[in-house]
């Protein structure tokens, strides 16, 4: 199994470095696995947990796209929904895979609902210049385009929602 490096940046100045199990490498989407993230506090979106410290989540990355998406579970494997990221396009150099975040979420429940999260830390970005005004723009036009086909229930794209967890670890253990 190959493992991936993703440089994660973050305005103004962090990075975190996130070590993946690459478990298909496609052209158009490539899916990571990792089993057991080192989150040390429980997310919630509103009153909801939807991730846990150690438990697994995948990646899915669009070469070219201006998002990627998170499948988002609990310690036992309960799937709780989607997490998309507004991103510029990764760059993929071999194993180290650099992106860089547009500190604009969007949540997308198991239940179908959607939430669009930090839009105070996008705005803030925005504000103080972390993020130039055309890629502010690039990003809230994507974040529209992926809202609408949440709304017109035609995402999240096919591989997506074929790739469950029980999928994905199967192909990582070689199956």
């Amino acid at each position: 199994m190959q493992q991936i490096e993703i440089h994660y940046h973050r305005p103004p100045a962090r990075l975190d470095v996130f070590v993946q199990d690459l478990v298909v490498d496609g052209p158009d989407c490539k899916v990571t696995l990792h089993e057991h993230t080192p989150l040390r506090e429980p997310l919630h979106i509103g009153d909801v947990r939807v991730y846990e410290p150690n438990a697994p989540l995948i990646w899915f990355v669009f070469p070219g796209a201006w998002h990627d998406v998170g499948r988002f579970h609990l310690r036992d494997g309960t799937f709780t929904g989607y997490y998309v990221n507004l991103i510029t396009p990764v760059e993929i150099a071999g194993s180290i895979w650099t992106m860089y975040d547009l500190c604009l979420d969007l949540w997308v429940g198991a239940d179908g609902s959607s939430s669009v999260l930090d839009r105070d830390e996008f705005d803030e970005a925005v504000d103080r210049k972390w993020i130039d005004s055309a890629t502010a723009k690039r990003a809230e036009e994507e974040l529209d385009r992926v809202l609408v086909e949440v709304e017109r229930g035609c995402w999240p794209s096919g591989i997506v929602e074929e790739h469950d967890l029980g999928r994905v670890r199967e192909l990582a253990s070689g199956g």
